[in-house]
Parts: structure tokens; sequence; C-alpha cells
């Protein structure tokens, strides 16, 4: 089922994004991350976790973070940013950077991107005004850029309509092909405002509808069960998210095409449909934790 926006919905997760880049633009942690997971990967081998390596997190900093990301048994996360953010990950568990918007293209972030990772996402909901706002023709000026870091390449992640024809996704993909331009794989945001049993087939609908259209590998980089419809934002029980987690990850995870996914997100603090309270999670997390 596609998500088009509300004015609530893009309050609520411009606060959660902006939220997260207000932490720290920089990434000179590297130190700092070495010397702290080393105690967390060790716990999570002693547990006998291994992580899956198709399931990931969104994520911002908060206390815990790196006991969270080890428990959650996630093989990688992104902060819609091209540093780390003070995010010490487990070992074996890859942090992938973001260019978040036009204002983000700059030599220092690209060169920061390239040093923290091999893969690339690119513009976060260009196709809203609260968000990254660009328009098609200004993504494709600056595509290049992001292409010159030699890292593999995620689209432009668009928050709604990446199947439909004439859609921002579909004009930039069209565009690309144009100019000889590279994108590797489609990512793509979904929030399902149907909290029954259905919502898995929604999801499953909508990825199916963009893979018939493009041929091209999906990382779905946000997705939960959020109705933005009503003043305010509307959360399913914590029955209806365990329920969903169960229901749309066995179907993810069957999906060749689909390459990786990430819940949103990993902490409570900002969102109703956070995993972790610090270090402990809920019924949700601990649903997500059991997928491999």
């Amino acid at each position: 089922m596609r998500r088009h926006p509300t004015a609530h919905r893009l309050a609520a997760l411009l606060i959660v994004v902006l939220g997260a880049l207000a932490v720290s633009p920089a990434s000179g942690n590297a130190a700092a991350a070495n010397a702290v997971t080393g105690n967390a990967a060790a716990g999570q081998a002693a547990a006998g976790q291994v992580a899956a390596t198709k399931k990931g997190v969104s994520t911002w900093y908060f206390d815990g973070v790196t006991q969270a990301l080890a428990d959650v048994r996630v093989g990688w996360y992104h902060n819609w940013d091209s540093g780390r953010q003070n995010i010490a990950a487990p070992a074996g568990v890859e942090f992938v950077p973001t260019i978040w918007g036009a204002g983000s293209v700059t030599q220092a972030r690209l060169d920061q991107a390239r040093a923290e990772g091999s893969t690339l996402l690119g513009f976060n909901e260009p196709d809203l005004a609260e968000q990254a706002n660009m328009s098609v023709e200004r993504a494709l000026e600056l595509w290049p850029r992001l292409q010159s870091t030699g890292m593999r390449l995620g689209s432009p992640v668009v928050a709604h309509s990446g199947d439909v024809a004439g859609g921002w996704l579909d004009r930039f993909l069209s565009g690309a092909a144009a100019r000889s331009l590279r994108v590797d794989f489609i990512a793509l945001h979904w929030y399902g405002s149907d909290f029954s049993a259905a919502a898995v087939d929604h999801l499953r609908g909508y990825l199916q509808a963009v893979w018939d259209r493009y041929h091209k590998p999906i990382w779905l980089t946000e997705f939960a069960l959020i109705d933005f419809s009503g003043a305010t934002p509307r959360y399913p029980t914590q029955q209806q998210q365990v329920d969903f987690v169960r229901g749309a990850t066995a179907m993810l995870n069957q999906l060749s095409y689909v390459e990786r996914y990430a819940w949103f997100a990993l902490p409570t603090d900002r969102s109703g449909t956070g995993l972790y309270n610090g270090t402990t999670p809920n019924a949700v997390g601990q649903a997500y934790r059991a997928v491999s």
C-alpha cells in the first residue's frame, strides 16, 4: 500500500531526523569506537548470537546504543548522516552513510562517507519539502559528485510513490539513464496505516511493483506501521507491531530482490515504533532480535 505524506507525518519524521543530525556532523570518533566496541562484541559472541546481514535498523545516538546494536543482532545500520555521530557500532555491524541533501554534497562530507563505508545512500526524501526538498534536475546535477566516491550507490530515498510512472523516482532514474549515471540499487521508505495482518501484503505489493518497474535490487531503509492521517500519529499496539515484525521480516527474507531492510527505529525515545529503551528491548525489540 502506497503511503502518501501528511503534515503530521512530515513534522514527526523531521523532528526525528533533525534530532539525529544535530548530535554531531563529524565522525572523528574512530578511536572511541574501537575502545568501546570490544566488550559489546565479546558479549555478543559469548551469547552465541549471529547478526543477520540483511536485517538492519535506522538509529540516532542514545545512551546504550552500542549494546542495543549488539543485542538486536543486525548486520548494518544507518543514521541519515555521512558520519557515525558518536555511535560506536559493535564489530561486524556495518555503518552505511548517507548524503542527506544538497547541502551535504561537500568534499568534506563525501570524503567522510568514503572513509566510513563502502555503500552510500542518496538523498533523503527529496520529494518532500520538509526533508531534502530537491528537484529531480538538481539531484541529477549533483549525482556525479556522489558517484565520484566510487562507492556502491543507492538511489535517492523517496518517501512514497516509487512505483509510479512520472513520479519523482521514475523521473530521476530516467534522467540518470539518459546521462549514463550509475544507480546500483533502489532505496525506499514505507509506512503502513493499516495495522491488520493485511499490512504485510501491502508492503509486499509495493516492493513488487517497484521491482517490476526498475529491476534493480531494493533496500528498504525505513519501514514501520504508523498512521499519520489524524491530528497526531496513531501507533499500533505492541502485539500488532510484533505480529507485523514477524510477518514482514519473514516476507522480506524470502524476496531475493530485497537486499537489505531497516526498521524505524532502534530507540524508543522519539518513535512509537522503537525497539529498545536504552539497552532493554520491548516486545517488538524482542521479536526483531529473534529474526535471523
